[in-house]
This record gives structure tokens, C-alpha cells and sequence, in this order.
């Protein structure tokens, strides 16, 4: 048999075992200078197929929302949508000259009763 159909279907097989098995590929690199430790890199790489990674439990992809098509925004991003609108319907009911919960009816804003003023330095 010529070397070329041997390579390729050996090949194909391996490529068909790793992505039905999985394989993860781990690895550190770190940069010391007299001891001290500068950088520390670990590596993690996992090849398998789609199938595999959903049966350990990977599926980042389908909350990404650049990758999936699917995806709704992060809770975080739903919470401040949800409050920024709560935010605006509260906006929308103050009236103008209205007063908050730390300035009662008859005080000035800061607190001091309407009618004494605090006179400034002359």
C-alpha cells in the first residue's frame, strides 16, 4: 500500500477516537528570576467533539453571546435592564418640586426646616 491512503486513514481514526474520547493537553510555563517568581502561565486545552464536551458538562459556547444565536444576555445584564427601567418608572411619577424620602414636607432640602435659613459668612 502506498504510504499516502495508510497516513490518511490512520489519521482519520485517530482524529475520530480523540474527538469521541476527548483528550486534555495541560501544561505550566513559568518565568523565575532568582527565585522570584515574575509570570506563571497554566495551559489547559481540551479536544473533543460537541457531544463529548456537553456530557462533561462544557457548553460556554451557548451562553456566548458572539457564538450563539440563542442567547439572551448574561443575568447581569437582564438585572440592569430591569432595574434601568424600574429606574426611569420612578423617574417618571416624581413631580417637579416634589421632595424624597430624607426631606419631609416643610424642610429645605439638607434637612433644615423651611423658613430658617443658614446664613453664610458676610
Amino acid at each position: 500500500m502506498p504510504y499516502g491512503q495508510t497516513s490518511s486513514s490512520s489519521l482519520a481514526d485517530i482524529l475520530e477516537r480523540v474527538l469521541d474520547k476527548g483528550i486534555v493537553i495541560a501544561g505550566d510555563i513559568r518565568i523565575n528570576l532568582l527565585d522570584i517568581e515574575l509570570l506563571t502561565i497554566k495551559l489547559r486545552i481540551l479536544i473533543a467533539s460537541v457531544d463529548k464536551a456537553k456530557e462533561m458538562g462544557i457548553d460556554w459556547w451557548e451562553h456566548d453571546p458572539s457564538l450563539s444565536s440563542r442567547h439572551t444576555g448574561s443575568p447581569l445584564e437582564q438585572e440592569n435592564r430591569r432595574l434601568r427601567a424600574e429606574l426611569e418608572a420612578l423617574r417618571g411619577r416624581l413631580e417637579p418640586g416634589g421632595y424624597d424620602e430624607e426631606e419631609a414636607p416643610g424642610e429645605e432640602p439638607g434637612g433644615r426646616p423651611a423658613g430658617r435659613r443658614r446664613e453664610g459668612p458676610p
